[in-house]
């Protein structure tokens, strides 16, 4: 396999972004089409999975086709193509492995399933041509936080993970409890820069001595909790206050075991990862504690920490480079682990 000549297609469909990329070798990217979804499901205030499902079958070929003409190629360029096995929403996760078979047999491709949670880790080869495991990588989304130690680029340890709510999702439901709307997590950290990360004290949830998992429900709660009480007293509320105390207590305790984690394992390189791995006050903190501790820290482009086909399709080629294909009975993991 020659590096600089071999072509993957990926694509990805895991939850509401259409999105198809084409890559040349292990790292460069030639073209990255999304098609978000997001200005039907802030109708809903979040994603709909059925409507989600029906705007992927409506939007994958137009993507498919202006991806492979972005990047100036036809199909009988492209080498492998790689697509999200999980997780993700089901019948989202369907509609590209769907799209993928068919394209792999009709074309006479190989094709590989790929973890949508390894590309998210695989996303920072993209920006960062000199990285290479091992390193710890912090991932942050919608629907995970994980401290990941990544050993090598196929194998991946996760040392501490949410027990109840991900990141993202809390972002969102406490966006919707000071009337923000959807998406939560862009709102939440806009509106904090407005506001005093010291007028009001939520818990800091650290859970058990050593342990490096996360727990975020207590912190909705108590944000739900604490506007019911305000207006029942008839206080008026401030969102700007709000929103930077919770998005505080939130960092505060992402960063604080991160850097436990990487206290514990020695190790140097920290990758951000994840639609969260955006927000800039978790970036800043990240960055502040990583220059007391000589940390070297990996933020990929806000573009490739949202859902997007050029982590699908780095993450296809480190997997085929070491084990192949597959077969075309891929199936759909909607909770599937890292």
């Amino acid at each position: 396999m020659k590096d600089n000549e071999f072509i993957t297609l990926g694509i990805e469909s895991s939850c509401d972004e259409t999105s198809v990329a084409v890559l040349s070798g292990e790292r460069t990217v030639l073209s990255n089409i999304i098609s978000s979804q997001i200005p039907v499901h802030r109708l809903f205030g979040g994603v709909v999975p059925e409507i989600a499902s029906r705007h992927h079958l409506e939007n994958i070929n137009p993507v498919i086709k202006e991806a492979l003409e972005k990047a100036n190629v036809t199909w009988d360029d492209i080498d492998l193509i790689s697509v999200t096995k999980g997780p993700g929403l089901v019948g989202a996760l369907v509609i590209g492995i769907a799209v993928a078979k068919a394209l792999a047999f009709a074309k006479d491709l190989p094709v590989v399933g790929v973890n949508h949670m390894h590309g998210h880790i695989d996303a920072a080869y993209l920006n960062f041509r000199e990285l290479k495991p091992p390193f710890m990588s912090l991932v942050v989304s919608g629907g995970h936080t994980n401290i990941v130690r990544v050993t090598d680029y196929n194998s991946f340890t996760v040392l501490g993970g949410t027990r109840d709510d991900a990141v993202g999702e809390a972002y969102d439901k406490v966006a919707r409890v000071i009337g923000l709307g959807y998406p939560g997590g862009p709102k939440i950290d806009k509106l904090a820069k407005e506001g005093n990360p010291q007028a009001v004290n939520f818990k800091r949830v650290w859970l058990e001595k050593g342990s490096l998992d996360f727990s975020f429900s207590g912190l909705k709660t108590a944000v739900l909790n604490y506007v019911n009480s305000e207006k029942q007293k008839g206080n008026e509320i401030n969102p700007a206050d709000i929103a930077a105390a919770f998005q505080e207590a939130v960092v505060e305790v992402i960063v604080g075991k991160t850097m436990d984690a990487m206290a514990e394992t020695g190790e140097k390189k920290l990758v951000l990862a994840g639609g969260v791995a955006s927000n800039s006050r978790l970036r800043q903190a990240i960055e502040d504690e990583a220059v007391k501790r000589s940390i070297e820290v990996y933020i990929p482009d806000a573009i490739l920490c949202t859902d997007n086909g050029a982590m699908i399709a780095a993450a296809g080629y480190l997997k085929y480079k070491e084990f192949g294909g597959d077969d075309l009975d891929i199936d759909a993991y909607p909770n599937l682990d890292i």
